[in-house]
């Protein structure tokens, strides 16, 4: 009998150890360059979850878009070949499109109502990317998306003129150029500088800090005076993968995952203030600012957009009204929030989206 025992306990201590030993590796793919803030960011997360896991799960990095643009990222964390990725709203749109109600053009004021907004509908997005296979461990930015030609831009009309980039299969974008009346150029985003460099394409839009981190700016002369949406991030990880972790370390993914997609909120947000100012430092010339222009006609185009994506149905009328519902709220309840900022305001008097 006690024979019997202490082999059950031994089985149990060997097994127990085994499972406790187990070992996973998350490979991680992104765009972003190395030395970049969002590459900092990502690598202490990697290594804050190796830390709380005893080195059970390892994030393994692919930076610089080593893996392939974001379609090609997508693809291979379906067929398991990457477990996760840091996407833009590019590749979002791959894996829930509706999350890009958050990328509308011209529809906030600032980071407050960002915030406000993307709280109320967040339940929402983790539900559409864990349906679609895949689990949202953290929210990020990229932030406010601007652009950046050879040749001054004032109007819509001059917009006619250059040879704009389109980031190849993105529904969003080209329904907002098409929603312009604009024929882009569409290219993979790894085709870009080049493309700049060749003048394939001379105008290109990306946040400051995008621009400045693939080097595009090094190409152009001039910066649109104000930003025409606010770009998203997550970060993805596999939902069978995800759904393969014990419950532990699961746990550790995601509140780690949380902590770091704030974290790339607060440093994006700052690292695009200051790439503003370092634009400006290389000589290029910033276009009329938000005060010196015809709001309608970016309201109109905001509502051409999302009037050509509820008809495809990519965003459901329902998310778009209840996100209009919510920034009504919040400006019923802020009337004086409305100042320029990090972001950018309209400033006093210009009606709100409706």
């Amino acid at each position: 009998m006690a024979r019997r025992l202490i082999g059950v306990l031994l089985g149990l201590l060997v097994c127990g150890g085994a499972v406790a030993g187990e070992h996973y590796v998350l490979k991680f793919a992104t765009l972003a360059p190395r030395g970049t803030g969002w590459m900092i960011v990502l690598s202490q997360w990697a290594k804050t979850v190796h830390a709380r896991s005893d080195g059970r799960l390892q994030i393994k990095l692919y930076p610089g878009g080593v893996a392939g643009d974001e379609p090609d990222v997508i693809t291979k964390m379906r067929f398991g070949q990457l477990q996760g990725a840091a996407l833009t709203g590019r590749g979002i749109g791959e894996i829930y499109f509706p999350a890009r109600v958050l990328e509308l053009p011209f529809l906030f004021r600032n980071y407050a109502e960002v915030d406000y907004v993307r709280a109320r509908i967040m339940p929402q997005l983790r539900a559409g990317f864990r349906k679609n296979g895949f689990a949202l461990i953290g929210w990020g930015e990229v932030g406010p998306v601007r652009l950046f030609s050879s040749k001054p831009v004032r109007t819509l009309q001059d917009m006619k003129k250059l040879r704009i980039w389109l980031w190849q299969g993105d529904p969003l974008a080209r329904a907002f150029f098409s929603a312009a009346g604009l024929s882009p150029i569409p290219l993979s985003i790894t085709d870009v500088y080049t493309s700049l460099s060749t003048g394939l394409i001379n105008t290109v839009y990306a946040p400051p800090l995008g621009a400045i981190a693939m080097q595009w700016f090094t190409q152009t002369k001039y910066v649109s005076g104000f930003p025409m949406a606010d770009a998203v991030a997550a970060l993805v990880v596999r939902g069978r993968f995800y759904d393969r972790l014990p419950s532990g370390l699961q746990r550790i993914l995601s509140e780690t995952g949380k902590a770091a997609g704030q974290r790339l909120i607060e440093v994006g947000r700052e690292d695009n203030v200051r790439s503003l100012r370092t634009l400006r430092k290389y000589g290029l010339k910033f276009g009329p600012g938000w005060a010196h222009v015809d709001h309608r006609q970016f309201f109109t185009l905001r509502d051409r957009v999302i009037a050509e994506l509820e008809r495809r149905g990519l965003i459901p009328a329902a998310l778009v009204r209840r996100v209009q519902d919510a920034l009504h709220r919040y400006r019923a309840t802020h009337p004086g929030d409305d100042k320029p900022g990090a972001y950018f305001a309209p400033g006093a008097g210009v009606p709100a989206p409706r």
